[in-house]
């Protein structure tokens, strides 16, 4: 709307008196906030980003806080602008604007904080946040009173101190908390420096607070609250004497039985018993726990029901009992040697402080019991490391007993609080991953139809657990197992889900138990599901119980392979369960019998005692009836299994009748078929022939997975005909393309079309992944011959829209799978793919999202086996030389794509071949064509907040290219030489022109150019610092500081860049892990098959 405009371009007007800008900024916001008009909101949005992007806009701020007339919204924008100019501009204003600016700040929290503090506290505390900016800075060059005048004015108001202390809280966050990637390293380690220099002001401030917490605690028990919760920042960095040197400890300690200071106090002891120091303050660390554990008895009971309590709490008392959960399990990660050679008083609070963990681990919190469990986890591992199996080396990080203890004791005095342990996990185990069938929000038995990946990760933590207490004491876990089964028989405890999370902790502990005591406690429990699943009417009830007996069944493949006969009854049971048609029974079963078959697949091809001839014999016999009432995915999935079982087979004569015996049913689909079309081609038209030709190839893709080599067997039998179905498909989709347009392709016939087409892709893709090495030939003359010129032909023929991505990610597969191909074969994929795919895909970031990533994986793989070919791919050197940039700019766009997978695969592509060049005869060619392109491209996206994902790949790619020139491997010029500007780059400053100087001068320009916020000596320092790195870690580091000091990442999260870091650790904690589970006996002994009858 015209008035709309009108205000808003006179808003922008520098000229425009100061009192008429408050009230247009007033009539502005009213739009934000109260139009019904969405074009109106939009222009009003837009014009206020543009006020706050202006230079100069700031200098308006003070004028809005100060206007009576100004509302809150304004007043928040008003300081959004002040924040922005403080982040990017604060460097480029006078001394004397800086020290006005932030003595306006200052007096502006004085003046609002000296007041009521509750009467606006958001705006104070986003006005703290500006004043923290200021002090990030300023502090400690230009302001170094900074503490010095915070703590002296803490004690001249009681509100204002209470300010004072958000704020160094704030601090606090701000430097030790999220400095990462928000500021230079240099400039962090100065602002830890400076305030571990002046803690002792603080400290002081916090002390005379407590001191006066008796006068106030009536009248402001906000004041020591604010205290408490500033100093539980502080206390995980602060020197350790503040701590343990005064009378601190104590303080926190007595706060506990004063209940306004209760939950904060807990929240810094929770830091301060987290604390892993030396032995120096072993005596405090004691005493803290004994006077804490006290002082919490004499509140909070014992005897406290914490599950109603926390059911009906408020969220104070719930977060009060998180609370009590991590201090418990902060301490005792960090000082149980120290509580375990303690004796009385303390040897008594540390089972009290057990008896608390495990009544707060019955709390229906899931949070809550990950805490909890995190140290029970933790304590289980360390008994059984520590008292089964002591040798040395062999002690976890809690650390062995103490010297001259007896282990056994030890195990003694857990013993007790271990039972009670077991009796808690049992009732609460979680879901594991192969459980399909789940209990809905109405009290419904259903279908799970997404998987929870917070339940299967406490899963696995809890299984561990509840092994390693398995190991603890097999025939108390064991007991407890039995006898809640015998109440679910009884019924005195039946629910589904007592018994769901009875039979997931029972499948969990498979392999925790001998042989002989699993053998016996498998037949117990098998038999009374079984007698369960008789007794229970209803389909629901049934459905539990069978979703149980597959899980238990599922985890014990040791037991079923060691007995035949259970077995045996197990998988008839399944197949009986796979005419069950409740919803995820069928699905259950199936995905049970594939990891049966998986484990004890040898059991099923080889001959067993008081048999007359293999199982798979008799149950391909009798496929036709298994199936019968499965769906078509479930049938996929038998069919997958008995691929699987199959593969064991080592007689060549009888593999091939099993092969041919399993594909009976759908060869006799598939030839009924293929004789109606050759009768009467329209039938391929009808869309049950359609689905049937889907549901076939699908099943031999399935099979050609599992089956593996022996594959081949079966699709010699099919492989002529699956072509020609291929080529007759593709004829009829390209006509009605003709006729219709590319529109055709997306009507259900033409999709049921492409379908048949990109399964016959699959099939092929399959079997050439799980070729072995010796039918290279095979694969070479009998699959690629017939299949390469059909495939490739018609899908260069076709429209961009009836192009299938399984071409390109079969042909990828065929390059891995042959470690290469010929350069003339190279050459027609190329040729045939490359440039319709790059014409699909390069018009935007969104259209044919799967080619896209396939098309840049082909790439890389040609990279990796044929990298001599690309610069091949004709016989005309200059129409080789068209193609080969063709190639350097699709890399170029894939790294600059928004989709993270696409861009990081054109990195690794781009890392890749820069390796490559190096090895070969073009790195001459390669740094003279491509190296200024390319260098310019990856700082455009170094330094683009849209890529910080690919930080790890950019400074790698930059400092191999950079490395190509100083350490003078590249001899021929980069440079343009026939253009001026490059030429007087490489001579600028030097003797004679160089690829060193023409670098040196090119990165300076650019950046300068780019980044007009940065002053020329932090340029030069910069590329000095990119051109002189001494190792890729520092090169990294140096690269994130010059991130941090231009504009675009100077806000926003930053974690990105420090990826390769977290990566790095995660691999590292992965291999500790697997190194841990295979010591303590986790990895359970029940792998595949190994072929060996048994």
């Amino acid at each position: 709307p015209p008035a709309v405009v009108a205000v808003m371009e006179r808003l922008l007007d520098p000229a425009l008196p100061d009192a008429e800008f408050v009230n247009l900024l007033e009539q502005l916001m009213q739009v934000m906030y109260s139009s019904a008009n969405a074009q109106e909101r939009n222009m009003a949005q837009s014009v206020l980003t543009q006020f706050q992007d202006a230079p100069g806009s700031w200098v308006r701020v003070d004028k809005v806080l100060d206007s009576p007339g100004a509302s809150t919204p304004a007043k928040f924008y008003a300081l959004q602008v002040l924040g922005n100019m403080i982040s990017f501009r604060w460097k480029t204003l006078p001394r004397s604007s800086c020290e006005q600016v932030r003595a306006y700040v200052v007096n502006k929290v004085i003046e609002l904080s000296s007041a009521d503090l509750a009467a606006d506290r958001s705006f104070i505390q986003k006005l703290n946040l500006v004043l923290v900016q200021i002090v990030k800075q300023e502090w400690p060059h230009n302001w170094r009173s900074f503490i010095t005048d915070l703590v002296g004015a803490s004690k001249t108001s009681v509100p204002l101190c209470e300010n004072n202390m958000n704020i160094l809280a704030l601090l606090s966050e701000e430097v030790f908390e999220f400095s990462a990637g928000q500021m230079t390293s240099s400039k962090i380690d100065e602002l830890k420096n400076q305030f571990n220099e002046e803690f002792a002001g603080v400290f002081q401030l916090c002390q005379y607070v407590f001191a006066e917490t008796r006068a106030i605690e009536s009248s402001r028990p906000s004041l020591t609250n604010a205290t408490l919760a500033t100093l539980e920042r502080f206390l995980s960095w602060i020197p350790l004497g503040y701590i343990f040197e005064t009378d601190l400890v104590d303080v926190l300690t007595d706060y506990v039985l004063k209940a306004p200071f209760r939950a904060n106090a807990l929240r810094c002891l929770c830091e301060v018993g987290s604390l892993s120091v030396s032995n120096l303050y072993e005596s405090r660390f004691l005493i803290l726990y004994v006077k804490f554990v006290s002082n919490l008895a004499t509140v909070l009971p014992i005897s406290t029901d914490f599950v109603s309590a926390h059911d009906s709490g408020e969220d104070e008392t719930q977060s009060f009992i998180m609370d009590l959960a991590l201090f418990f399990s902060g301490f005792f990660k960090s000082h149980l040697p120290l509580l375990d050679q303690s004796t009385g008083e303390a040897k008594e609070a540390l089972r009290i402080g057990h008896e608390y963990l495990l009544k707060i681990s019955m709390v229906n919190d899931t949070e809550v019991f990950k805490t909890c469990l995190e140290w029970w986890h933790r304590l289980s591992s360390d008994l059984f490391t520590n008292i089964l199996q002591i040798s040395p080396g062999m002690s976890m990080a809690l650390g062995a007993p103490a010297p001259g203890a007896d282990p056994s004791a030890r195990f003694m005095f857990y013993a007790p609080i271990l039972s009670n342990l077991r009796h808690v996990m049992i009732s609460k185990m979680a879901k594991p991953e192969e459980v399909l069938i789940v209990e809905d929000e109405n009290g419904e038995i259903v279908r799970e139809t997404t998987k929870d990946t917070d339940t299967i990760a406490l899963y696995k933590t809890m299984r561990e657990t509840l092994i390693y207490l398995t190991r603890l004491d097999p025939l108390d876990t064991e007991k407890i197992m039995l006898d809640k089964l015998s109440l679910q028989l009884v019924g005195t405890e039946w629910s589904w889900n007592n018994l769901n999370t009875l039979c997931w902790a029972i499948g969990s502990i498979s392999g925790a138990i001998g042989e002989d005591e699993e053998k016996r406690f498998l037949v117990t429990v098998i038999k009374d599901l079984l007698q369960l699943c008789e007794m229970k009417r209803g389909k629901d009830n049934k459905a539990v119980v069978a979703s149980n007996i597959m899980y238990v069944v599922g985890q014990y493949p040791r037991f079923l392979r060691a007995h035949w006969k259970f077995l045996k009854t197990v998988v008839n049971k399944l197949f009986e369960f796979m005419h069950e048609t409740h919803p995820g029974v069928q699905d259950m079963a199936c995905d049970t019998f594939l990891k049966i078959s998986e484990k004890c697949k040898k059991k099923f091809t080889t001959v067993q005692k008081e048999e007359r001839r293999a199982f798979i014999v008799d149950m391909l016999e009798i496929l036709p009836e298994i199936i019968a009432e499965l769906e078509p995915h479930q049938i996929h999935s038998f069919y997958e299994s008995c691929g699987c079982i199959i593969s064991s087979c080592s007689e060549q004569e009888m593999l091939k009748q099993l092969v041919e015996k399993l594909f009976e049913l759908p060869n006799q689909s598939w030839v009924g078929l293929i004789n109606s079309v050759k009768n009467d081609q329209t039938v391929l038209q009808q869309r049950d022939v359609m689905k049937n030709f889907v549901n076939i190839l699908r099943t031999n893709a399935r099979v050609a997975n599992s089956l593996g080599p022996a594959y081949y067997i079966q699709l010699k039998v099919i492989y002529a005909d699956m072509l020609q179905v291929y080529k007759t498909y593709s004829t009829m989709i390209s006509t009605a393309v003709t006729t219709g347009g590319a529109m055709v392709t997306r009507t259900a016939d033409c999709r049921n079309m492409r379908a048949i087409k990109k399964e016959a892709l699959k099939v092929i893709e399959a079997f050439v992944m799980n070729c072995e090495e010796d039918q290279k030939a095979i694969v070479q003359n009998e699959i690629l011959e017939p299949m390469i010129g059909p495939v490739l032909e018609n899908y260069y023929g076709s429209v961009a829209e009836a192009r299938d991505s399984e071409v390109l990610s079969l042909f990828t597969q065929v390059e891995n799978y042959m470690t290469g191909l010929s350069v003339p074969a190279v050459r027609l994929i190329f040729k045939s793919l490359f440039s319709c795919t790059l014409e699909m895909i390069k018009n935007n970031f969104e259209d044919f999202p799967d080619a896209r990533i396939k098309f840049f994986e082909l790439l890389r793989a040609i990279n990796t086996h044929n990298f001599p070919a690309l610069f091949q791919l004709d016989d005309d050197g200059t129409q080789a030389e068209v193609e080969f940039r063709m190639i350097i700019n699709a890399i170029i766009w894939a790294f600059k794509h928004t989709e993270r997978t696409v861009s990081e695969t054109g990195l690794q592509i781009l890392l890749e071949m820069l390796q490559n060049v190096d090895e070969s005869t073009y790195a001459g060619y390669f740094y003279k064509t491509y190296f200024k392109l390319i260098l310019n491209d990856i700082l455009s996206v170094l330094t683009d907040t849209l890529h910080k994902a690919g930080f790890k790949f950019h400074s790698q790619i930059l400092m191999h290219l950079l490395q190509a020139v100083t350490s003078y491997k590249v001899q021929e010029p980069i440079w343009a030489q026939d253009d001026a500007e490059d030429v007087n780059l490489a001579a600028f400053g030097a003797a004679q022109p160089s690829n060193a100087t023409f670098v040196r001068n090119h990165l300076l320009k650019i950046l300068k150019n780019a980044f007009p916020n940065l002053t020329e000596s932090q340029v030069n320092g910069v590329v000095q610092g990119m051109l002189e790195a001494p190792s890729e870690k520092v090169f990294r580091s140096h690269l994130r500081d010059f991130l941090v000091q231009t504009k675009e990442f100077s806000a926003g999260d930053n974690t990105d860049l420090y990826d390769e870091e977290r990566q790095a650790q995660l691999a590292k904690e992965q291999a500790a892990e697997q190194e841990r589970l295979v010591r303590s006996g986790l990895v359970r002994n029940d792998g595949p098959d190994d072929g060996m009858a048994g």
